[in-house]
């Protein structure tokens, strides 16, 4: 395992602002990358959900749009910050479109693949909506599929915001 963390990387948010994940170290963060022309869209509900039941304890949700995956985020940034905010009111942080597979996958998914790789220990993500819980101290706790509703979510979640700040 590496010495490196979640809060060693930074990203533009989906206005483009650079963004410093180590803005949010001691939180617990669930980092998902997301579609708006997806079957597994309306988990935006469930996540949204988790970020207002749990933020005043320190959970932040990040949403990565990712068009890898069946031409199924094919929008501009704004498009995407749109829909989101009006199909399914998020109000959780949104970023740039970002690949999270391949040779120009962004920074942090190579690091969380590689932290916490997938089925049979392959690190490639295989759909929109794959989740990565990380823990106050910035290192990868979990992985889960695409199609694990993020309601399931919930006993790891409250584990993780147990745990002290490092």
């Amino acid at each position: 395992m590496s010495d490196t963390t979640a809060f060693d990387f930074s990203a533009d948010s989906i206005t483009g602002t650079p963004t410093a994940l180590r803005d949010h170290a001691g939180q617990v963060l669930l980092i998902v990358n997301v579609a708006s022309q997806c079957g597994l869209t309306p988990q935006y509900t469930g996540l949204e959900q988790l970020w207002r039941t749990y933020r005043d304890r320190g959970l932040v949700v990040l949403g990565f749009p990712c068009d890898q995956f069946g031409h199924q985020e094919p929008g501009t940034e704004a498009e995407i910050a749109t829909f989101c905010e009006t199909r399914y009111d998020v109000t959780f942080p949104l970023f740039a479109k970002v690949e999270v597979n391949g040779d120009d996958a962004h920074p942090l998914w190579q690091w969380m693949r590689s932290e916490k790789p997938g089925l049979l220990g392959s690190e490639a993500i295989k759909w929109n909506f794959t989740k990565f819980l990380v823990g106050r101290d910035g290192r990868v706790l979990q992985r889960f599929a695409p199609t694990d509703a993020p309601e399931s979510l919930v006993p790891a979640i409250e584990r993780a915001l147990e745990t002290a700040p490092g």
